[in-house]
């Protein structure tokens, strides 16, 4: 059987695309799968953020709740760095440059390189893995799978998404280098007052029960 590759020949990003769009129309049976994980799987990595929290509160070490504060903030950097590439590579999204293709994907004037939802989930994958290596490892599934369904709903070309995905890392990763001094200092600050709650779940020290000698 020919392929779409084999078909339109092009450059190996290109080519890549085609195959992955050739077993899109061979999978019928993933279509509402992908095309919802593509669209809100951005659900998914906000529960994990969440998770993220959570795990960091219960350890109750500053360094972990400092990783699990940084991890969104440093996912919303990831994105807004993002926008002037975008803009300034102003790269035509798959499935207005290439005749005959299948798309799954909600058109958009927006330009496509790099992809916006694998920056996000690079960004969150970094974020979460410097609070807890396996819900890191968790996450990174989850970019991935939510990389290639990009690419399979045909928003995206593979450049579009592996790009997006280092940049989401590096951006988070370099700026949690710069940012965890300060959020250390936020931290312990609100170890002391009424929010403790929000960033531990040990006992306030000058709290502590007393234990009968």
């Amino acid at each position: 059987m020919l392929t779409l590759a084999a078909a339109v020949p092009g450059p190996p990003w290109t080519t890549l695309f085609l195959d992955v769009n050739s077993f899109a129309r061979h999978t019928p049976w993933l279509h509402h799968i992908m095309t919802g994980y593509a669209a809100y799987g951005v659900v998914l990595f906000a529960g994990l953020l969440l998770a993220g929290w959570w795990v960091a509160r219960r350890r109750g070490t500053t360094t972990a709740m400092v990783a699990a504060l940084w991890a969104p903030i440093g996912t919303l950097l990831a994105v807004a760095v993002n926008q002037p590439i975008v803009a300034g590579v102003d790269e035509t999204r798959p499935y207005t440059a290439l005749p005959h293709i299948l798309v799954l994907a909600t058109r958009s004037a927006d330009p496509s390189f790099p992809s916006d939802h694998a920056t996000m989930a690079g960004a969150v994958t970094v974020g979460l893995f410097l609070v807890s290596r396996r819900l890191g490892a968790l996450t990174a599934i989850a970019a991935v799978l939510m990389a290639f369904a990009r690419v399979y709903i045909g928003a995206h070309y593979p450049q579009d998404v592996v790009a997006g995905l280092a940049l989401g890392a590096l951006v988070t990763g370099i700026g949690y280098l710069l940012a965890r001094h300060p959020l250390t200092a936020v931290v312990r600050r609100l170890e002391q007052t009424a929010l403790r709650p929000l960033v531990t779940a040990g006992v306030h020290p000058q709290r502590a029960p007393v234990t009968p000698g």
